[in-house]
């Protein structure tokens, strides 16, 4: 019995031979060394059209803030500057509130050359967070990315004004999502992206912008002595922002209306109390008339959950009091003494 010329291979796991092919299809390695420099080149190549791409179509748009005032002979007289992004084009821009918030005046400097009065609209020092309305029409503008994901990897393009040289690039990558930094006003801000785009003072407020040219944040600060950490306010947030500061002037919080602080809890007393969390947020003074008053909280309270949600921080509650909750009444769990205790309170709108 002769053997057959031509044998058939049966393969009973559809995933290796998925991954089969996919070998197959695979681009063979480079086989030396004249190989990697013409893959090396052609990679180079690609990432630059990518960042003068970015740069061709965001630039235009990202534009100078110089905050002043006004002297005794009516010159204007500017007082620092930094960078911002026009995002519409009837001269809505946005910066940090750090470099705009506290200016009686503004002017907005464009990569052409003009130089145009501005006006800010509010404000968010929660988010650092500032926007402005220039004085001009039909300008060039960028779009906030609120619709994809922002990616650890991804490129990341810094375009502003760093020591007063304006219209610098910078370009990196995303190194990490979901960071937190300290607001101006003691908040957390959240979901901050960390990225590796160089920046320098005056960068404050300028885009930091995906390959598309779009705004993925706003950069808003650099750690002092850290080399290539930068920090962006991400695009969903401000894009919030924008519509809290066009719909009420002003970023709408709920408040319970008392002052407190985060309290690690002994292991001992947790276990004779009952508590599970390894702290608390502990009351320390109420503001008359709030809302915390009026449910019957007192000072030396300590603070379990809100609506079920744990309460291991002031952090934690501040992040729970989203504007969602102004006017709702919702249930705060609390330890008084060694009493349980339930009590529902309305949160009010933060006036501060």
């Amino acid at each position: 019995m002769s053997r057959p010329r031509h044998l058939s291979l049966i393969v009973s796991d559809p995933e290796a031979a998925a991954r089969s092919s996919d070998e197959e299809s695979r681009p063979a390695p480079p086989s030396n060394s004249a190989d990697v420099a013409e893959r090396d080149a052609a990679l180079h190549d690609a990432y630059s059209r990518a960042v003068v791409d970015v740069v061709r179509l965001a630039s235009p748009a990202v534009v100078g803030v110089q905050p002043g005032d006004r002297d005794a002979g009516g010159e204007f007289t500017p007082r620092g500057s930094g960078s911002g992004v026009l995002i519409t084009p009837d001269g809505y821009a946005l910066t940090n509130d750090h470099v705009a918030g506290q200016a009686s005046e503004l002017r907005v400097m464009l990569p052409d050359g003009r130089e145009l009065r501005a006006r800010l609209v509010g404000r968010d020092p929660a988010t650092d967070l500032a926007l402005l309305r220039a004085e001009g029409s039909a300008l060039p503008f960028v779009r906030l990315e609120v619709a994809r994901p922002i990616h650890p990897g991804q490129l990341a393009v810094a375009i502003g004004n760093p020591l007063g040289f304006d219209s610098s690039v910078t370009a990196g990558v995303v190194s990490a999502t979901g960071r937190s930094l300290r607001g101006q006003d003691g908040r957390l801000i959240e979901n901050v992206v960390q990225h590796t785009a160089p920046l320098n003072p005056g960068n404050s407020g300028g885009p930091l912008l995906d390959s598309t040219g779009a705004v993925i944040g706003i950069n808003t600060a650099i750690i002092a002595y850290a080399q290539g950490l930068g920090f962006a306010v991400p695009a969903t947030t401000a894009n919030w922002v924008v519509g809290q500061l066009l719909t009420h002037g002003r970023v709408q919080r709920a408040r319970l209306g008392f002052a407190g602080r985060s309290r690690p809890i002994d292991r001992r007393l947790a276990r004779i109390v009952g508590l599970t969390q390894p702290s608390v947020v502990e009351v320390l003074s109420l503001f008359e008339g709030g809302p915390a008053a009026r449910a019957g909280l007192r000072k030396g309270d300590w603070l379990l959950s809100l609506d079920g949600r744990p309460t291991p921080s002031v952090d934690a509650l501040l992040r729970l009091l989203g504007p969602e909750q102004i006017g709702r009444p919702a249930t705060l769990a609390l330890l008084r003494g060694r009493e349980r205790l339930t009590l529902t309170v309305e949160p009010d709108a933060d006036r501060d």
